[in-house]
């Protein structure tokens, strides 16, 4: 079933202050009760996810790619890395390699990706709620939850713990 982005959208808006509340107090708490925490209700969460229902994070935010992505996916697309860096990337703000695009130009039109063996290690980690010392990430994670359903239903989940 595929996610209603709309819905959801206005859905973390609407909590977002209180979301983003939460996880700054949450950054106060021990950090493995945290990390164990969320642990538990990422691996419970994408038991029951399908990623490519959805693909918002594909459609709306870029990865940052780093010297070794760029040289994977263009080693993947058989073309050197410069002419990756021409053709797919833009230094942003920050002097970060990301995307030119919106959405990702390696989405197909069933949410898959088209470089996901070669894909960039930001995408492979994301949304970053199994890392360890998530208190440290809790900026993210709001952010992050403006993004991805499983990540709103993870800081759900985590408001009735703490």
């Amino acid at each position: 079933m595929k996610i209603d982005l709309d819905h959801f959208n206005s859905i973390s808006k609407n909590k977002s202050e209180e979301n983003k509340k939460f996880l700054q107090r949450a950054k106060k708490k021990d950090s493995r009760k945290v990390d164990d925490a969320f642990h538990k209700a990422h691996n419970e969460v994408f038991a029951e996810t399908d990623c490519l229902t959805c693909a918002n994070c594909c459609k709306t935010t870029s990865p940052i790619f780093y010297q070794a992505d760029i040289e994977r996916a263009s080693k993947f697309l058989r073309i050197k890395p410069g002419d990756f860096i021409e053709n797919y990337l833009r230094i942003d703000e920050d002097k970060d390699f990301v995307l030119k695009s919106s959405p990702c130009t390696f989405l197909s039109d069933d949410n898959y990706c088209t470089i996901y063996e070669a894909r960039p290690k930001a995408c492979r980690e994301y949304p970053h709620t199994n890392r360890k010392k998530m208190v440290q990430i809790m900026d993210l994670t709001h952010k992050n939850s403006l993004v991805c359903p499983a990540v709103l239903e993870i800081v759900e989940r985590m408001k009735k713990i703490f």
